[in-house]
């Protein structure tokens, strides 16, 4: 049975679209083990779209292309499975996938046996040429029944983009996990609006169905089928680590064998990781009375003129008593301390209880002991984030 925290593991959209084979995706799973990334919670390998051929075989099945898997998909899975690792594939609910091969619309039981007979532990499972008749909910149902009665233990992986209002429903459908945003790019303004744009559905994440915030693009420095110029080693933290705050699934969308060391300090930040993962599940919230002043967009009722626009503090309490912090600059010039700095009774630790917050910062391990109730971020540069664990403690 798969974990009850978001999903962790690669997938090959995000670098090679509709250029993946056998070999591609074999050597991403052999890389993923010979980089140690298991070690850290990453688990699956999952196939997007482009895998299948066109039309479906005389008994109604999917086939996978031969020219692109030779072996066949039973083989892949096999092959992943030996690496200690889980396969992931992908399909929709149209009756076409988004690059027009064939989608199970009306073919869900038959599909997810088809899934279960190759070893598939995982799906995506997309919206593109859904029918105009069926709402959104009754066709994620039908695959979340169909999976359900399959034979094996398949993650449920809803790929909606927040269609039909897929945050009310999902969680009726069965489903693991859910997307609520676009397409992701390789790029600071993708990263930058669709973490924005997820900070208002933060109550509908938690245990049993968690926000799928898209693929990562850490590492990936502008290649690939979704780069756009690539990020900074600022931009691609606070990527990871406001994923990691908000629960989402994260899923390597980079190329392993062109991985960096920095990179992959990134992605193995065991904190970072931590918050992720963290059993409780709770979901975040913002630190300052007003702190939906962020703005989505220039009719926003949140938008308070007394705050500084786009400085955003998240807090979110984990399993084991502490509570994980995050501060995000998303301006484009350096933020102070009268932009980033909070009361440590936002986070239910008032002066007169007593007891103040020892901060650990997740990245250089430098500790602070709050003093008078208010903790001050003294400089964020452009687009940087700082993440720290508290600590409640005696004064």
């Amino acid at each position: 049975m798969f974990k009850n925290t978001p999903a962790m593991g690669w997938n090959s959209w995000n670098t090679f679209g509709a250029n993946i084979n056998e070999e591609v995706v074999l050597t991403a799973a052999e890389k993923m083990v010979e980089l140690g990334l298991p070690a850290y919670g990453y688990e699956y390998i999952v196939i997007d779209d482009c895998w299948s051929l066109r039309e479906r075989d005389g008994d109604g099945r999917l086939v996978a292309d031969p020219e692109k898997f030779p072996h066949g998909m039973k083989y892949v899975a096999d092959k992943i499975h030996a690496l200690g690792l889980k396969f992931g594939m992908y399909s929709c609910a149209g009756t076409l996938t988004c690059a027009q091969y064939p989608g199970s619309y009306e073919h869900e039981f038959i599909d997810a046996e088809t899934f279960a007979s190759w070893g598939v532990d995982y799906l995506k499972y997309d919206y593109c040429f859904h029918s105009t008749s069926t709402p959104g909910h009754l066709s994620y149902k039908r695959m979340g029944i169909a999976l359900a009665n399959c034979g094996r233990d398949i993650l449920f992986s809803n790929c909606s983009w927040g269609a039909d209002d897929t945050k009310i429903w999902i969680k009726e459908t069965g489903a693991h996990s859910f997307r609520s945003t676009g397409d992701i790019f390789d790029s600071w303004k993708s990263i930058k609006d669709l973490a924005l744009s997820q900070m208002k559905v933060m109550e509908y994440n938690g245990v049993g169905c968690f926000n799928d915030m898209d693929m990562l693009v850490v590492g990936m420095h502008g290649s690939g089928n979704v780069g756009r110029g690539g990020c900074t080693r600022d931009e691609y933290f606070t990527h990871f680590a406001l994923w990691c705050m908000m629960s989402s699934t994260l899923m390597i969308g980079c190329d392993f064998t062109r991985m960096t060391e920095e990179d992959k300090a990134i992605l193995t930040n065991r904190d970072l990781i931590r918050i992720n993962q963290d059993g409780k599940g709770s979901q975040p919230f913002f630190l300052r009375r007003m702190e939906k002043n962020v703005r989505l967009s220039n009719d926003d009722p949140y938008f308070y003129n007394n705050y500084p626009e786009d400085v955003v503090m998240l807090a979110k309490f984990l399993d084991d008593g502490k509570i994980a912090i995050s501060i995000t600059n998303f301006t484009d010039g350096k933020a102070s301390l009268w932009q980033a700095n909070f009361n440590t009774e936002s986070v239910g630790v008032p002066e007169s209880s007593g007891r103040t917050l020892k901060m650990r910062n997740v990245e250089t391990g430098e500790e602070t002991v709050v003093k008078n109730g208010i903790f001050l971020e003294r400089l964020l540069e452009p687009h940087q984030t700082k993440v720290y664990i508290a600590e409640v403690v005696k004064k």
